[in-house]
């Protein structure tokens, strides 16, 4: 249990590190290349900023999960680690079982990345992004078993649905990098509620995996919290809104041999709430008014707060503690009975509603 421990504490700290590091690298590098954003009408700054954050947000995670795999690897090898705890091996035996799994999970973010850094050098239109978008889905539903159960049977239905919420996860995540900080500080938020359910049902390497990834997202958040010195771009956000589909997925919510409710399995959704609301009402505003949903523009709920006089820390801010208050709600289910879920559901709507009320007396038309 020590070494579980210390496993634990170490992960997210070095994935930390490293993303820091690779966020400096990149930053440079970026800068000497002409590699930034530059202030566009239909985007808030209005300064030269770097991108390339999603380069080292996406080989963080590449290298703790080769690394990860490596070791795992070495360990389930006979006589190779003696030294860990009977424990730690009998999971790394298990870990060797979904491998190929892995791989076809890091492949698919490779292929997500790449087609955000071709975007965000060229531009690429918004139905070729979505078509490579869902065939990464595919691919990671089908061959890597990265799906939805719930109590469904039907393997067609359960991968459809899949498919579908990692598509929009990814696009969810691509919405909120609208602003310095959001998207990798809402998915921080998102990923540590997500931890508790793996933790609590006994899944480790779901749970490591968390770390990792919450890790990294502090790393690049050092420099993309406000005043952001770098963006992570869609290379970077669409990385990340797939590895919180992949998380939200490959979480076990219900289980009756450790006492968890059924209704928890709509933890994703509670803690999702937030940035799902802003996903949909952006979605619809554009459509109403005639516009693409993919094209960018200044609608979303940040962008209101920012034009009633907030800073952007204080716009950051305000939706991270949007967030953890579902988040929080989001854990809660594991634990409560019929009646507290109730008032989970109940809350989560009143949050809703809150950010639904600036939502209605904002300008729509800026």
């Amino acid at each position: 249990m020590s070494q579980m421990i210390f496993l634990g504490m170490m992960l997210p700290a070095a994935a930390v590190g490293v993303c820091a590091v690779l966020t400096v690298v990149a930053r440079r590098r970026a800068v000497r290349t002409g590699f930034v954003a530059r202030p566009q009408q239909d985007r808030y700054h209005r300064s030269v900023i770097a991108l390339g954050g999603g380069i080292a947000i996406f080989w963080t995670l590449a290298i703790f999960i080769l690394c990860g795999a490596t070791f795992v690897a070495f360990v389930a090898a006979p006589g190779h680690a003696n030294w860990l705890s009977p424990g730690v091996q009998q999971h790394a035996a298990g870990f060797m079982d979904k491998l190929p799994d892995l791989l076809v999970v890091l492949a698919v973010a490779m292929g997500l990345h790449l087609l955000g850094l071709w975007d965000d050098k060229k531009h690429l239109g918004p139905f070729f992004k979505l078509g490579v978008q869902f065939a990464a889905a595919i691919v990671a539903a089908v061959w890597a078993d990265v799906r939805v159960e719930m109590f469904i049977e039907n393997k067609v239905i359960t991968t459809a649905l899949s498919v579908v919420w990692i598509v929009l996860m990814i696009n969810v995540f691509n919405f909120l990098d609208n602003m310095d900080g959001l998207s990798a500080g809402i998915a921080a938020i998102a990923t540590a509620a997500l931890m508790t359910a793996a933790f609590v049902s006994g899944q480790v390497f779901v749970g490591a995996m968390g770390l990792v990834f919450s890790g990294t997202l502090v790393g690049f958040l050092v420099f993309n919290f406000p005043p952001a010195t770098i963006f992570m771009g869609d290379a970077g956000s669409m990385v990340v809104g797939y590895f919180v589909a992949l998380l939200t997925l490959r979480t076990t919510y219900y289980n009756p041999e450790v006492g968890t409710p059924l209704y928890s399995v709509l933890m994703p959704a509670v803690v999702m709430a937030v940035p799902l609301y802003d996903f949909v009402t952006v979605t619809f505003l554009r459509l109403k008014q005639g516009k693409s949903p993919f094209v960018g523009d200044t609608q979303h709920f940040s962008h209101r707060l920012k034009r009633r006089g907030l800073t952007d820390r204080q716009v950051a801010l305000t939706l991270y503690l949007a967030t953890l208050c579902t988040a929080i709600g989001g854990v809660i289910l594991q634990q409560v009975g019929l009646v507290g879920a109730a008032l989970v559901a109940a809350q989560t709507v009143m949050i809703l509603v809150i950010v639904g009320i600036f939502e209605a007396t904002g300008n729509i038309s800026s």
